[in-house]
């Protein structure tokens, strides 16, 4: 009996040597958990045996368990590289069709010819469909599908609005705004263009003139009111109330033959925006201007009924530095932007910690694609280990919950990142050095017993 019982030793002993052997050999192993080997006693007696005088019959090996605490976060350069920090698991499928999915902490992924995001064996990692906004559409695992990055250009978005604000200097002397001729710089005090969109993402030049208004203008009479006029592509183009029933304001241009209406800006005596001024001799209320329809411009199959918005943010509230001025200071536009769009590419991939996974164009657009999924257990230690640091489900460690990452009992997914096998490698020098002496005097027993026996055989 006592063979067997130090044959058991031996055994466990070389369980354990193996098991920390193993972590070692994954001390680099991205995603990798350690294993323990667990043991325990081998106790075997019957209804009339005497359990005070029995020994017991050696070790067995209960379960070699893996451990899954959090390994250290490594940072790297590529926004494809991974990690969860907290409860969760990767899904991966082995191809676009199967649903035979399998789990994993490793997250060294890339993209493949297709543009789907794979690991280094191949296997798709998968994610929950997403709405325009980002919100999943659904979070569940039935539902979860590779994810791919679109090769596709980012849709163009036509101009709506343009918002400016600018300083006008106090100091011009007065012009006649029917001399006005885009042509001649002395017939105008300043201009400043920008680049606006049109429904086909080409781009076209909107410039605006500013001429301080030497007549007066209608009453009451007012020195501090300037004329601006618009043109896109180096076409005047008449300017309209944005709101239905206030009146045009001015029209500009006359001597040239090219009559447009135009904006009158009015300021008071301190440099504040007042609004237009109106033939009836009152100040709008509000102040967003729209161009006429584009259509005579634009030859090149684009939207033919597109406007251009022009607002000046006009407040009937306290100043604020976001209103026109006229100071004594030169012209100068301090806010000129429009929200239109060109045609982008595909620059970039960026993921949140959410999972939701960003495509990046250069006209500074960001798709939702995906989101990634987490996939939880109740028994983490109950999968069944498979190669390349994965796991698949099992009774044991039961059914797979599907989630999103920062919600619930859910991690972080933080890109730029991999997790680290969580081996302590200090810790697995001493067990290895524990399990080593154990081998040994299990060893050292089964050579007592063998002399012993060679006693007993040896007596005459």
């Amino acid at each position: 009996m006592s063979f067997n019982i130090a044959l058991s030793g031996v055994n466990a002993a070389q369980r354990d040597l193996d098991t920390t052997a193993n972590n070692i050999a994954n001390v680099n192993t991205v995603g990798f958990k350690q294993s323990r080997a667990e043991f325990g006693d081998v106790y075997a007696t019957s209804l009339l045996a005497g359990s005070r005088t029995k020994v017991g019959d050696g070790v067995l090996t209960q379960e070699v368990a893996q451990q899954f605490t959090q390994g250290s976060l490594q940072f790297t350069e590529s926004a494809l590289d991974l990690a969860i920090s907290g409860n969760g698991f990767f899904a991966m499928a082995p191809d676009l069709s199967s649903r035979d999915f399998s789990y994993t902490r490793a997250g060294m992924f890339k993209l493949n010819s297709d543009n789907y995001i794979v690991n280094s064996g191949g296997q798709h990692l998968l994610g929950f469909p997403v709405n325009a906004d980002g919100t999943s559409a659904s979070v569940a695992s039935s539902t979860m599908i590779p994810i791919r990055v679109p090769d596709s250009s980012g849709a163009p978005q036509a101009t709506t609005e343009v918002d400016m604000k600018m300083n006008l200097p106090a100091g011009a002397v007065g012009l006649d705004p029917a001399q006005f001729d885009p042509a001649d710089q002395l017939s105008y005090h300043a201009k400043t263009s920008i680049t606006v969109y049109d429904s086909l993402g080409d781009s076209h030049v909107q410039t605006f003139y500013f001429i301080k208004d030497g007549t007066v203008g209608p009453a009451p009479a007012n020195p501090n009111q300037w004329v601006m006029v618009t043109a896109v592509e180096d076409q005047l183009v008449n300017i309209e109330p944005a709101v239905a029933g206030d009146p045009i304001v001015n029209t500009a241009g006359t001597a040239t033959g090219n009559a447009v209406n135009a904006a009158r800006l009015e300021f008071n005596s301190g440099g504040e925006f007042i609004g237009i001024f109106a033939a009836d001799g009152a100040a709008t209320s509000d102040f967003k201007l729209e161009t006429e329809a584009l259509g005579g411009i634009l030859t090149n199959g684009a939207d033919q009924a597109q406007t251009l918005k022009i607002d000046f943010n006009f407040s009937t509230g306290p100043q604020t530095p976001e209103e026109p001025t006229q100071y004594a200071d030169p012209f100068v536009a301090t806010t000129l932007s429009q929200d239109g769009l060109p045609v982008g590419r595909l620059t970039g991939i960026e993921i949140n910690k959410d999972g939701l996974v960003l495509a990046k164009y250069s006209n500074g657009t960001f798709d939702p694609v995906a989101r990634i999924g987490l996939i939880r257990f109740a028994n983490e230690q109950g999968l069944t280990q498979q190669s390349n640091t994965q796991w698949k489900e099992s009774i044991l460690s039961g059914e797979a919950l599907a989630g999103e990452a920062t919600t619930g009992t859910y991690g972080d997914i933080n890109s730029q990142a991999l997790e680290s096998a969580n081996v302590n490698l200090t810790t697995e020098l001493i067990d290895m050095i524990v399990a080593q002496r154990n081998f040994q005097a299990n060893s050292r027993a089964l050579e007592v017993n063998n002399q012993l026996n060679q006693t007993v055989l040896n007596i005459r």
